[in-house]
């Protein structure tokens, strides 16, 4: 399940909220590797945690109320449940970049652009750069993302640049350590449809660049087949299928895959094509013993409701978590 020759891997990883409502079981034994200069898409329907995944792995999480029950995560060998906080932050933002869906969430409102650029990358670098080194730094580095006028922009505060230009910052920001890995958080979401286009293809170019690997976070399946080489799909704190991104969109294998690739909008379709998944995600707070997606597969069993499905290779660049795959490798 593991390559010990990847950048990321996360082993057997769970964890748990506590909450008023009692503990919620939030992420369920999940395996994942990232191989340097990879690039993976993590999707799933809202709700399934691709994003506390992502967040808890690199202590963005605060324990209480989450908790991690069991795993480990290892970033170049190294166990990062094992590092201090202050070791965390030595990785956050130098040897692993983050880019969030709202831009302006993240930066501050009242602060000049060039100043939030500067002040980020002497913190990546340990303030072992000089103010002027940075900002030609920042400077370089909007050139890089394609900011209109990078010496206007370095001097605006963030409310004077559209959606798309402050997502461009961010990018600049996050990049300018040449971090080995970039986790993107929805990035386009609060985009319109051309800046979308354009960002993804930003993202694209400055990864093939910088040879860096990035976990590309979406619900948009669109999204994920533009950048991705690989896909690993979400459901209800679970990962139940990992494939080349050809694989995935040809030759969908877990049901909850297929369902979501049906429900997408075709040109060449008429809208009443479309089949939706019935039913809702299981509460997490008392999952269902066995698969997680049984009471919304059409292809459920009496062994789907008793044991956990394990990962089955279904081909040399695909495995699924189903007992439809696993059954039938038994009866062969």
């Amino acid at each position: 399940m593991s390559n010990d020759k990847a950048l990321l891997q996360i082993r057997d990883f769970s964890l748990e909220f506590d909450t008023f409502d009692g503990v919620y079981k939030a992420i369920d034994h999940v395996w994942l590797d990232v191989q340097p200069g990879e690039t993976i898409g993590l999707v799933g329907e809202t709700g399934c945690g691709k994003s506390v995944l992502t967040r808890s792995a690199f202590g963005l999480v605060p324990m209480p109320p989450a908790r991690i029950t069991s795993g480990e995560v290892l970033f170049n060998g190294r166990d990062l449940l094992q590092c201090t906080e202050k070791e965390l932050r030595s990785i956050r933002g130098s040897e692993v970049a983050m880019i969030f869906q709202d831009p302006m969430t993240y930066l501050n409102p009242v602060i000049r652009i060039g100043t939030q650029l500067v002040d980020a990358i002497r913190a990546q670098r340990g303030g072992a750069i000089s103010k002027s080194d940075a900002r030609a730094i920042a400077l370089d580095m909007l050139a890089k993302v394609h900011l209109p006028n990078p010496l206007q922009q370095f001097n605006s505060y963030p409310h004077a640049l559209s959606g798309g230009m402050r997502q461009r910052v961010l990018i600049a920001m996050a990049l300018a350590a040449t971090p080995k890995l970039l986790i993107a958080d929805e990035p386009t979401t609060a985009l319109d449809v051309t800046i979308q286009a354009q960002i993804l293809d930003l993202i694209a170019e400055l990864v093939d660049d910088l040879g860096i690997a990035v976990i590309m976070i979406s619900h948009d399946l669109g999204v994920v087949a533009q950048v991705c080489e690989r896909v690993a799909v979400m459901y209800a704190g679970q990962i139940v299928e990992d494939a080349s991104a050809d694989d995935i969109f040809s030759t969908p294998k877990h049901p909850y895959t297929q369902g979501l690739l049906a429900a997408i909008p075709h040109p060449l379709r008429p809208p009443e094509h479309l089949v939706g998944i019935p039913g809702n995600l299981p509460n997490l707070y008392e999952p269902p013993s066995g698969c997680r997606f049984q009471t919304r597969c059409k292809h459920v069993t009496d062994a789907c409701k008793t044991s956990k499905p394990a990962f089955v290779q279904t081909s040399a660049y695909q495995k699924a978590a189903c007992t439809l795959y696993s059954e039938a490798l038994n009866n062969a």
